[in-house]
């Protein structure tokens, strides 16, 4: 019997252990600050997840299908700056002084476009040139961040439209807007992971891609459309995050990329390719928020910080390959 419950608790902590910390580490940080359970506070934090989180959305299918994009960050900047660009009112700053003010949906696309392409040319060169994905976003992230100097000549776009400011704004003055796009994106690429053809080759080529392409599976096709949804959701962040801060500079979003593979590998997506979920990114970029707004209202130095979220990061991954190892 006590076996049967020792399996029994071991499957739970398997299955459920980040989602059993952050509600500890709630618990805690609310004991010990209560304001941190105040309306205010939520929505404050829920609005600081929605940039990095959108963005652990999408690098959850790069890494369920055992790659990496190390060049979201940079693609959220040349993104942004390039919606930016379209979306500045009258100012003696703006980048294209004689252009017209152009409706709000022209921006937007053409932010997520460039998002959706950066991440196609790095499905592209993983899936036809065979070169390893570390090293095919590394180039891009490079590239990216040059284009965004060179685009800009080094300076920030700001003095953008309302409309664009309203996507950083608050709905009846209460609800973020940032949170109602990350609540909806979250609902979609569930459905896309789960119950499309494109989720279940999104597993397929991470879990064995030489058994995926016997199966009739297109790798190729497949993998282009993973990195360009990656990009696609970096687009989107770009947006958010032009809208919340009002402005975007060339050097925006630097370091995201490893927040949002911080957040997906904590969640509980497998290095080795095949296994996450979307719930478990959403609970890995809630574990990094929490643990955030928690050490600031606490007082606790934010270099901490950094070493707590090495830490967990490193135990996430001793975890994943633990359970990997008896599984074989």
């Amino acid at each position: 019997m006590k076996i049967i419950e020792n399996m029994d608790v071991k499957m739970i902590m398997r299955k459920y252990g980040m989602v059993i910390v952050l509600v500890l580490m709630v618990i805690l940080i609310s004991i010990l600050r209560p304001a941190f359970l105040s309306p205010t506070n939520i929505f404050n934090l829920l609005t600081q997840t929605s940039i990095f989180g959108i963005m652990a959305l999408g690098m959850t299918f790069v890494i369920i299908s055992k790659g990496i994009d190390l060049s979201v960050g940079a693609v959220l900047a040349f993104s942004g700056l390039v919606a930016a660009s379209l979306a500045q009112v009258e100012a003696p700053m703006k980048l294209y002084p004689n252009l017209p003010a152009l409706p709000f949906i022209i921006p937007v696309l053409v932010g997520l476009g460039v998002g959706a392409g950066c991440g196609a040319v790095n499905g592209f060169l993983v899936a036809k040139t065979k070169i390893p994905a570390f090293i095919a976003t590394l180039g891009m992230m490079t590239i990216t961040r040059g284009f965004c100097l060179l685009y800009t000549n080094a300076r920030p776009l700001s003095n953008l439209t309302p409309e664009m400011n309203l996507i950083g704004a608050k709905v009846f003055n209460m609800l973020p807007v940032p949170v109602i796009i990350y609540f909806i994106v979250i609902v979609i690429s569930y459905v896309l992971l789960n119950k499309t053809r494109f989720g279940k080759s999104t597993y397929a080529i991470g879990g064995n891609i030489t058994a995926a392409e016997v199966s009739g599976i297109n790798v190729s096709k497949n993998t282009v459309m993973i990195y360009a949804y990656c990009g696609l959701l970096a687009g989107l962040a770009a947006l958010v995050f032009a809208g919340r801060v009002g402005s975007v500079h060339p050097g925006a979003a630097e370091g995201y990329e490893l927040t949002a593979i911080a957040a997906t590998t904590i969640g509980g997506t497998s290095q080795s390719g095949g296994i996450g979920t979307i719930g478990g990114a959403f609970v890995g970029a809630m574990v990094l928020a929490v643990m955030r707004n928690g050490f600031t209202l606490l007082g606790v130095n934010a270099y901490w910080q950094k070493i707590a979220e090495g830490a967990i990061i490193v135990g996430a991954v001793i975890l994943d390959m633990r359970k990997n190892a008896k599984k074989a």
